[in-house]
């Protein structure tokens, strides 16, 4: 899947249903050898420390921690002190089995074992007295805990308050909608009073941003510590600027179709990574443009509209020195849409070393093929009728545009020459690799592999952000 706001905010990374899986099998196996003589079929697992087995349980779901309880009579409570909890209720076939197991976690887990990280995901309307149990459970236990990760349709009023209190979190991410989805369209209203003085990863979906009487919303100001932040269909309210004021941020995602306000003011002097995905409409501006050195792009045009193409551009031009550009090819066609584009001289992008094009189809953006057809029969014109003709007939024929624009590589890279460009695709068969790397000078097609996706980490997973893997 091609999401380049799929996070990397710190910490665990939750195994995916193979790998845990493959995990409790394997603790079988060894259970079953348990009581036999030779070396090979020895139990090393059970031979571990028992801090060592709890680190290795924090990589799986909940669910699947208390099913080691089965092992042996080592095994039997050795659940009840994980220090992270994952309550996904995608694992269970009923809305009634996840309430029911969750109130018995809570119930029975150890409860002099610190709290770590917990992570909520219940796609959909929460219990409103499971709910409160969960949030009640989360503040009676917040001295220790670092990550927290909600996702629901709930009391926003509650769960806000459980998260203010919270006060060593160093990782969160909300994604609340109100209950039966009403009004969702709206937006939950992100406190300004929220004070968590050691977050480093914010992860937020479906916020409203008020505005001050200065005319900008800046909503991040209380977190002095802030390194990564990801924001997906928020909106501002009351102002046209949305200024991310942050002397620490490193990372910052963000995934927009909103048009409710004009402008996105980075002051960010340390902001290394800049990733978008959405409808290109705000232009960007401040002082931490000059910082960036990578820059991910996944832009996406459903309707016939003049902004943002002119906006992507203003974008390029302002990030000016930009190592690594990743874009879709999508990301290039609308971008192509610009009058007299290649006729340009770009002042930016001087220091560019690679470029990444990641082909994909425009099934779900019916429109823009079109736009880009008629932006090349317009050019074609210019020429003369007969080329204009000829074209037209070939697109009648279904001849469709190059997925990545004739003459865009090289405009990207007029001022480095030498940048290394690649290509990738999730969906070889859909097109013509050969033909693609032959037209792009000095390209290559590379295996597919996401550069985007969390590494593997020696440390727990990071509960609540791997939200996208969810998602997908």
């Amino acid at each position: 899947m091609f999401d380049y706001l799929e996070p990397k905010m710190s910490m665990k990374r939750p195994c995916s249903s193979n790998e845990e899986s493959m995990i409790l099998e394997k603790m079988n196996k060894r259970r079953k050898c348990e009581n036999q003589s030779n070396e090979e079929s020895e139990d090393r697992l059970s031979d571990l420390p028992d801090g060592i087995i709890l680190h290795i349980l924090s990589f799986l779901n909940t669910k699947h921690v208390v099913r080691t309880c089965v092992l042996s009579k080592r095994w039997r409570h050795l659940w009840k002190r994980i220090p992270t909890l994952m309550l996904y209720a995608s694992r269970f076939s009923t809305v009634k089995q996840f309430a029911m197991f969750v109130s018995n976690i809570l119930t029975l887990r150890d409860t002099s074992t610190a709290l770590h990280a917990l992570d909520l995901d219940r796609h959909g309307n929460i219990e409103p007295q499971l709910l409160k149990k969960i949030l009640n459970y989360v503040s009676s236990h917040n001295t220790h805990l670092q990550d927290l990760g909600i996702s629901v349709n709930g009391d926003c009023g509650l769960i806000m308050s459980c998260v203010s209190s919270c006060r060593a979190l160093t990782s969160l991410m909300l994604s609340i909608y109100p209950k039966d989805g009403i009004c969702s369209n709206s937006g939950i209203l992100f406190p300004k009073s929220l004070n968590l003085p050691t977050l480093t990863n914010l992860y937020l979906t479906n916020f409203n941003f008020c505005g001050g009487e200065n005319g900008c919303a800046e909503p991040f100001l209380a977190f002095p510590k802030l390194t990564s932040l990801v924001i997906r269909s928020c909106r501002v309210r009351d102002a046209q600027i949305l200024r991310i004021s942050s002397e620490t941020l490193v990372n910052f995602k963000m995934r927009n179709y909103s048009e409710d306000f004009a402008k996105i003011e980075l002051c960010a002097p340390s902001l290394c990574t800049f990733t978008f995905t959405g409808t290109p409409v705000q232009k960007i501006c401040g002082s931490g443009l000059s910082s960036v050195k990578q820059v991910k792009i996944k832009a996406e045009m459903f309707s016939r509209w003049d902004e943002p193409p002119l906006i992507l551009f203003d974008w390029l031009l302002n990030l000016a020195n930009v190592k690594s550009l990743m874009v879709s090819s999508t990301t290039l066609r609308i971008l192509s849409l610009v009058p007299d584009l290649l006729e340009v001289k770009l002042p930016s992008l001087c220091n560019l070393k690679s470029m990444e094009i990641k082909l994909e189809t425009c099934s779900n953006q019916m429109a823009l093929p079109n736009l880009v057809k008629e932006a090349m029969l317009k050019k074609a014109a210019a020429k003369s009728r007969k080329e204009a003709a000829k074209l037209r007939k070939a697109f009648k024929a279904r001849l469709e545009p190059p997925p990545i624009p004739d003459g865009i590589v090289e405009f990207l890279r007029q001022n480095s020459q030498s940048a290394e460009v690649n290509i990738t695709t999730n969906y070889p068969a859909c097109f013509n690799l050969k033909q693609v790397e032959e037209s792009i000078k000095g390209a290559k097609v590379i295996n597919y592999h996401s550069q985007f996706a969390v590494p593997a980490s020696s440390t727990p997973p990071s509960l609540h952000l791997c939200c996208a893997e969810k998602e997908d």
